[in-house]
């Protein structure tokens, strides 16, 4: 991939590009080693409460608008989608195992994705991905979602730490703005006070 493309479209030169890349590669390395012992704590919290899989995948849209494998610390019950019908995480959802709600509220589930942004599939800085099902239900209402497509989606979002979790089309409606405003304005500088600010923010116990 070359590196003038990495963030394609407004607001950044190529040379921060090739910063911002460099920086998502030796930042997840780093954090992958820094985290490896936690890493292993929450698989072994995982595996003890009901002896399911440690790692959830899910399929997002991502660059260009093509699915990518998204990996999280598995959060809910194995049979929470059951049915086979896509749910948004509530507040006090009953599918959240308690393991994983202490993972959620401590947005310690997101940690695997560390290896999406190592793959160059995601960025630190960028939209949360989605499912097409929900990805469709946004265009149908505000089809400015496709602009995002020419951004990496990001372990960090100006959406998620004032916008919390999507569990509305409002809230869903409300980050595609906070997102596409940040698509007009993003530089280097903004990708360090967004990773500023939430990572203090998740340290004071702040839960969005």
């Amino acid at each position: 991939m070359a590196s003038g493309t990495y963030c394609f479209g407004e607001g950044m030169s190529v040379t921060s590009c090739r910063v911002k890349r460099a920086v998502d590669v030796a930042g997840s390395l780093v954090a992958l080693l820094v985290f490896s012992p936690v890493f292993l704590l929450i698989s072994w919290l995982i595996k003890r409460e009901d002896g399911g899989p440690v790692i959830f995948s899910q399929e997002r849209i991502g660059y260009k608008g093509k699915p990518f494998t998204l990996y999280k610390f598995r959060s809910m019950t194995v049979d929470s989608e059951a049915d086979g019908k896509p749910a948004l995480c509530q507040k006090d959802d009953a599918r959240l195992t308690k393991v994983g709600r202490f993972l959620r509220e401590h947005h310690l589930d997101e940690l695997p994705q560390l290896w999406n942004v190592l793959k160059g599939e995601m960025s630190f800085v960028g939209p949360r991905p989605e499912r097409k099902f929900f990805v469709d239900k946004i265009k149908a209402i505000n089809p400015d979602y496709e602009l995002l497509y020419k951004l990496r989606p990001g372990l960090f979002s100006k959406a998620t730490l004032y916008n919390g979790y999507t569990d509305t089309m409002e809230k869903m409606l409300e980050r595609l703005r906070m997102d596409l405003e940040y698509m007009r304005t993003r530089s280097l500088w903004v990708d360090i006070k967004i990773i500023w600010l939430t990572a203090t923010a998740i340290l004071g116990g702040k839960k969005f």
